[in-house]
């Protein structure tokens, strides 16, 4: 774990948003975006948070708080007095919207555990930590390292490869109104898939890692493509059906799930295509309730590499 120490009893972090599975890399790969969770914490008498940001309420109430119930269990187990805390905390990564906001959420609370905890646990133990608490490693991998990523467990043991996204991509995580919790999501899967389904996404998952890797800008839209998970959940995401066409067009590289969704993420080849890209996907959903349109670029680097700076008010970018 890199030293993220402020002054003296401080520590800050910076978590990137994720979008997970990408298509046919269900449960296996991620890549990191660039709106974050900050935090800045100290000890303090009691437990408090000042949040702003994306839901701002929600981020600011201590009971029932994922951070903090993780920072507290973790105390627990090393049988230590939990050491209260302030936190501040600027929020840009919206809830339930499959943009990784509860990886981010762990990653935290683990790792303030850790520092104020004395725990002495390597960057390592820390990634596998978030990964076994969150029940898949995707989203965990790409938020701590950065960058795309695919993982597969061992045991509670993490595996991972990662590779730098390509520099000129763009991508737009199309941001519908209402949230949707994981559980829901998971509830849509069936217990088994037929012998030609699971092929299909073998044979896409395996051009995916080397369509960033290389930026293959023509291997994308296959690589995305997913037998899996996204024809069961269309019926609780209803942009996704509308958007899936639009890939190979308009400058549009690929599309998918962001996660377990309801968000949609459109990979554009280009800062350039963002605009006809933006157009088009609006067009596709015309008659459903506006979505926000949020632009980013792909994080190189994660939770893990980032020399954090005081907090900074968050600045959503939208599409116009």
């Amino acid at each position: 774990m890199s030293d993220k120490r402020g002054s003296a009893g401080t520590l800050r972090l910076r978590l990137p948003a994720t979008s997970a599975n990408l298509g046919a890399g269900f449960d296996a790969a991620a890549v990191a975006l660039d709106f974050f969770l900050e935090i800045e914490a100290e000890p303090a008498r009691e437990f408090s948070i000042v949040a702003s940001g994306r839901d701002r309420e929600r981020c600011s109430q201590v009971d029932n708080n994922l951070i903090i119930g993780i920072y507290r269990r973790l105390f627990r187990e090393s049988r230590k007095p939990v050491v209260p805390l302030t936190i501040r905390m600027v929020n840009d990564i919206p809830l339930g919207m499959g943009c990784g906001s509860s990886a981010a959420g762990r990653l935290a609370g683990i790792a303030l555990a850790v520092h104020f905890g004395n725990l002495g646990w390597s960057s390592e133990r820390i990634m596998d930590e978030a990964c076994v608490l969150e029940g898949h490693p995707d989203n965990a991998v790409a938020c701590w390292l950065g960058g795309f990523v695919t993982a597969a467990f061992e045991g509670n043991k993490v595996h991972v490869a990662q590779v730098v996204p390509p520099a000129d991509w763009r991508a737009i995580v199309v941001l519908p109104t209402e949230p949707l919790a994981t559980s829901q999501a998971r509830a849509m899967l069936p217990e088994s898939y037929s012998r030609a389904d699971a092929v299909a996404n073998i044979q896409s998952v395996a051009l995916l890692g080397l369509a960033f890797a290389q930026a293959r800008t023509d291997l994308l839209r296959i690589a995305m493509r997913d037998c899996i998970h996204q024809p069961y959940r269309s019926a609780i995401c209803p942009q996704l059906a509308r958007l899936l066409p639009l890939s190979g067009k308009h400058g549009i590289l690929g599309v998918a799930l962001s996660g377990a969704g309801p968000s949609v993420l459109v990979i554009t080849g280009s800062e350039l295509s963002v605009v006809e890209a933006s157009a088009a996907i609006r067009d596709a959903l015309a008659g459903l309730p506006a979505p926000e349109l949020l632009v980013c670029r792909f994080m190189p680097t994660g939770a893990s590499q980032l020399a954090v700076a005081p907090l900074v008010s968050g600045q959503v970018r939208t599409a116009d």
